[in-house]
């Protein structure tokens, strides 16, 4: 959670401005997509906050807060705000609703109905979008194209992600996504209390830390390259930040580009040698495991012929909360680090 971009990569910065207004703001009436906890936080207006497409300034407090992009509707949702408009689950909905079930339990917690769900299937919604009438777009965890937010910031202000696509940490999210609302001093506290709770769960298990881990997607159906996420993806730099490391095949290939996901030929067997744990996506029949370990190329690393591998189950909820976020990590990351842990000294 302590985990800051690359600022080699990237000529942008993080930064959020927080503008001076008059006494004499008008504190609006809480309404759809806001609830009254931050009403009192209208004073702060305007603000203005800093993205990878320039900058964005709100005006007034927020009253009807979309979303769009992988979880960005979780971080109003933490802070008791139900927004009138979020993205719908493709992955990891074990329902079929288009809902994850941290964010079902939430809304339930709230006592509120189902946001209008975008399908982003072939793309940004904009048409659903814009007929949420938003007042305030948030996509701080996405990979908007300029194009999309000029789009978008016709329908509302919009507010994108720091400097990389699909690079913003959980920490960076919540404070990009709260100060925009203007209950800046609530994200501050929940990024605390998810940091807290992150520690506990990582202590419970010593036996991961400083081990190496490579976070893998290896296609039984083409086995002759082993594709991995860089560290500007949250779901291994969040490993990292808990203090597990990084085999040098991905640190290299994270200095050298700003995709996040990258392969590497299964042939050049040596780049896998300090991988510890695979954890990769696959069918919970075990039968990507049995598949790899005997393949006579993968089976010669080191970590695949002890069997350390760690397999989420494609499209559960366990899968989805792989890739952290404000909501998903109080409800699995025990159980995450659960099936790392086993995969350290695996069963003979």
């Amino acid at each position: 959670m302590r985990r800051t971009l690359l600022s080699l990569l990237t000529a942008l910065s993080l930064s959020v401005a927080l503008a001076a207004c008059g006494d004499d703001t008008e504190e609006p009436t809480a309404s759809d997509g806001e609830s009254s906890a931050g009403a009192e936080a209208a004073d702060v207006f305007p603000v203005t906050v800093e993205h990878a497409f320039g900058s964005t300034t709100i005006e007034s407090k927020p009253e009807r807060i979309a979303t769009v992009a992988w979880a960005n509707h979780e971080v109003p949702l933490a802070l008791g705000v139900v927004p009138v408009g979020m993205s719908e689950a493709s992955w990891g909905d074990d329902d079929g609703d288009g809902v994850l079930p941290w964010v079902e339990e939430k809304l339930e917690e709230l006592g509120a109905d189902t946001p209008a769900l975008f399908d982003e299937t072939d793309g940004i919604a904009f048409e659903a979008v814009a007929a949420t009438q938003p007042d305030l777009i948030l996509a701080t965890y996405s990979g908007l194209t300029e194009t999309e937010y000029e789009t978008l910031s016709k329908i509302a202000p919009v507010v994108a992600y720091p400097d990389i696509a699909w690079a913003t940490t959980v920490q960076d999210m919540i404070t990009l996504s709260s100060t925009a609302m203007g209950m800046a001093d609530e994200g501050e506290a929940l990024v605390a209390d998810l940091d807290a709770q992150v520690q506990e769960a990582y202590a419970s298990h010593p036996e991961l830390d400083g081990k190496s881990i490579m976070f893998s997607y290896i296609d039984p159906t083409d086995l002759s390259q082993v594709g991995f996420y860089t560290t500007h993806d949250t779901r291994p730099g969040f490993l990292a930040d808990m203090g597990m490391t990084m085999p040098e095949v991905v640190t290299t290939a994270s200095a050298e580009t700003e995709e996040f996901y990258v392969t590497r030929s299964a042939e050049d067997l040596d780049a896998f040698d300090d991988v510890d744990i695979f954890v990769t996506y696959g069918d919970a029949e075990g039968e990507l495991v049995d598949t790899i370990t005997s393949d006579p190329v993968l089976s010669q690393i080191p970590a695949i012929e002890r069997g350390s591998i760690a397999v989420l189950e494609d499209s559960t909820p366990l899968a989805a909360s792989a890739n952290p976020s404000p909501l998903s990590i109080g409800w699995g990351i025990e159980e995450y680090f659960d099936l790392l842990a086993a995969a350290v000294a695996p069963a003979a």
